[in-house]
């Protein structure tokens, strides 16, 4: 491979204006594009860091709303944890274990209004 990244994920979601609050308010996503067809929606998103972007979609296709686990990187974890905590996303508390007992590798999650599952983790 020459220096191909991956640029975008697509998540299934059941109910839009939910799940776009949710990665807007609650986790800082930023809204790139908002477009609609009749009854099928997708919402662009992107970190203020850059990377992939995440678009989500009410047309699921073979994708299942709530069966997605998707990593973040973060320089500061306990600033992270408190950062979402205050903007009302339920986490878990900060643990230090991602890879076994002893990594010392700190990490915490948090679900999505569909059940997708992020995990943060200190980078």
């Amino acid at each position: 491979m020459a220096d191909e990244k991956i640029m975008m994920v697509m998540m299934a979601v059941t109910d839009m204006e939910k799940a776009k609050t949710f990665y807007a308010e609650q986790l800082g996503f930023q809204v790139t594009t908002d477009y609609g067809q009749g009854d099928q929606r997708w919402v662009g998103l992107s970190l203020p860091g850059g990377g992939a972007s995440l678009t989500l979609s009410t047309l699921h296709g073979n994708m299942k709303p709530g069966s997605m686990r998707l990593y973040l990187s973060t320089s500061d974890i306990e600033a992270a944890h408190n950062e979402f905590k205050a903007k009302g996303a339920r986490v878990n508390d900060v643990k230090d274990d991602l890879y076994g007992p002893g990594s010392g590798v700190k990490w915490f999650d948090l679900r999505d209004p569909d059940g997708n599952v992020w995990q943060v983790v200190q980078s």
